[in-house]
């Protein structure tokens, strides 16, 4: 009776405590279904390469992304790349990286986002740390704004020198892909046919400087704003156009209200699914 009762009284409190637990994040797959963190990782390993789709200001994504590198690298080499750096930024990266230049000259030279120094310095550091290759694989943002307002056609105006930071002209472009429909439903009408073409350029040159400097037997991780590859659209579209042969992952993220069940609308946006509480406190 004693032994029954004590057993009663443990399972009772292992209930109560797994009650007043409150995940921050549950992760998911494409289906949505929850998966462990760890085999998550082990499929991850097993690819060519990721692309980690975040909220900008998601404080669960930006720990994830220097969490999953850190233990990717045991297990593989890696090569970073991120559209948080323009691709003219290339040589002042290098040489921080190398000791060259410190974080200040960095800063200086490189026009770092305003939340570098809480959300992109710990990876940056990282592969300093580790001597690995960081790629800067964005246009640079004058010459996306530039085919917002003019289109492609102004892309052929530049410099021999200005085209090398993009992926070649003329770049492949198909407005019926959802995400850049969706983007002019979100603008209603009002960005015009050059917004998603502005987004393509970023996408296209993104996909091409991952490609261009992937590493056969390496893995090479990239982080993105989730609507550069969300729905296998975007950036993973220009990859498979132009090397299907590799492998692939995507990863975004997404915020929900009740994270204990995949909402409809999230499933099938990536292979892995960051579904964070929506009261999440945000890094800006």
């Amino acid at each position: 009776m004693k032994k029954y009762l004590l057993i009663t009284a443990l399972l009772f409190i292992s209930i109560s405590i797994l009650a007043q637990q409150k995940p921050a994040y549950i992760l998911y797959n494409a289906k949505g279904k929850k998966v462990s963190y760890k085999k998550m990782i082990k499929q991850l390993a097993q690819k060519d390469i990721i692309l980690f789709g975040e909220y900008h200001n998601n404080a669960i994504a930006h720990w994830l992304e220097l969490a999953v590198a850190k233990d990717l690298s045991e297990k593989r080499g890696l090569v970073f790349g991120a559209e948080m750096f323009e691709a003219d930024n290339q040589q002042a990266l290098n040489g921080y990286l190398a000791g060259k230049i410190t974080a200040k000259g960095l800063d200086t030279a490189a026009r770092l986002w305003s939340n570098y120094k809480t959300d992109y310095a710990p990876i940056v550091n990282f592969a300093k740390e580790k001597q690995l290759s960081f790629i800067a694989t964005n246009i640079p943002r004058r010459y996306a704004a530039l085919v917002s307002k003019k289109g492609f056609m102004a892309l052929d105006t530049l410099s021999a020198v200005e085209k090398t930071w993009m992926a070649p002209l003329p770049m492949d472009y198909d407005s019926t892909l959802p995400g850049y429909v969706k983007m002019v439903e979100m603008m209603g009408g009002h960005g015009g046919a050059n917004m998603p073409k502005a987004q393509a350029t970023k996408d296209a040159t993104m996909a091409y400087f991952i490609l261009k400097n992937f590493k056969p037997g390496s893995l090479f991780i990239h982080y993105n704003g989730a609507y550069h590859s969300d729905n296998y659209d975007g950036i993973n579209w220009y990859l498979k156009r132009k090397q299907s042969d590799l492998k692939y992952a995507t990863i975004t993220t997404v915020s929900q209200k009740n994270i204990k069940k995949l909402d409809t609308e999230n499933k099938g946006k990536a292979d892995f699914i960051i579904c964070v509480d929506e009261d999440m406190t945000n890094t800006y």
